[in-house]
């Protein structure tokens, strides 16, 4: 018999040249060849369902800070994939990234509610880069794609 490959599902709303880098970091990150038996699949927000979220063993979130708070996008799947996944998904791992031109509090704040009622297990440090990103920035990005998905091969 085979090995169940797990899956980790980055819901993100990219529309900026920053998070296209971020995300391509976490990608690169969370498909690193050391870790095994990981399947990454990328879902913008407005594409995201019920069913990517309830098929997923983990997550990451990936937002722009817009008037202080996470993205429209991200937060409709995450109105659309709360009380499909309520009960069902509590306690999966996740990380997030946010990227602002001059704050993060605010989606911060907001994001960490929302998924805070989903009952998901932070596993990773958020990302919150502000500005231009930095090679620093984006070695976070990498790390926070490398660790949730560990995470997630560990937990199958």
């Amino acid at each position: 018999m085979l090995d169940a490959v797990a899956r980790l599902v980055v819901f993100h709303h990219t529309p900026s040249p920053a998070l296209h880098g971020m995300l391509e970091r976490v990608r690169s990150g969370a498909t690193e060849p050391s870790i095994e038996g990981v399947q990454v699949v990328l879902r913008p927000a407005l594409a995201g369902t019920a069913l990517d979220a309830l098929e997923a063993d983990g997550y990451v979130l990936g937002t722009p800070a817009n008037l202080g708070t996470v993205s429209g996008a991200l937060k409709h799947l995450i109105d659309t994939i709360y009380y499909p996944c309520l009960e069902i998904t509590a306690g999966r791992p996740w990380g997030f990234y946010v990227h602002g031109n001059d704050d993060t509090a605010g989606a911060v704040r907001d994001l960490q509610r929302y998924v805070g009622g989903l009952g998901w297990n932070r596993v990773a440090e958020p990302v919150l880069i502000t500005g231009t990103p930095t090679k620093a920035d984006l070695d976070a990005c990498w790390e926070l794609g490398a660790t949730v998905a560990a995470t997630v091969a560990q937990s199958r």
